[in-house]
């Protein structure tokens, strides 16, 4: 098992459904977390602008870097709310247990 799917499980979102944590993130030199909620509004602000960032710099540099969105949000609805307008990976909603191991290891609230 890779370092990557101890922390993060098996599988992650992609916006074209499931995929193996191996394979989403094949190749990356870096993967980000990102731990925001939909119901956060310092976050609602700050994702936009990340997102951009995102895209800037995979439109320039290709993809050797990811973010994965860890999601404190508080049911599936919201989550896929608030993934939707995400334009990077994610851990899957129901997989709560590595949530809370993540937010543990680092320390979020």
């Amino acid at each position: 098992m890779s370092p990557l799917t101890a922390l993060l499980g098996d599988t992650l979102l992609t916006k074209a459904g499931e995929a193996s944590t191996t394979d989403a993130l094949a190749g990356k030199e870096a993967v980000a977390l990102y731990f925001s909620a939909h119901w956060c509004p310092p976050c609602r602000g700050f994702t936009p602008q990340l997102a951009a960032q995102y895209k800037k710099l995979t439109a320039e540099l290709g993809k050797p870097f990811e973010v994965v969105f860890v999601s404190s949000d508080k049911d599936q609805a919201s989550f896929d709310e608030y993934f939707a307008e995400q334009p990077w990976l994610a851990l899957p909603f129901a997989n709560r247990e590595a949530k809370a191991k993540l937010s543990k290891k680092y320390k979020v609230g």
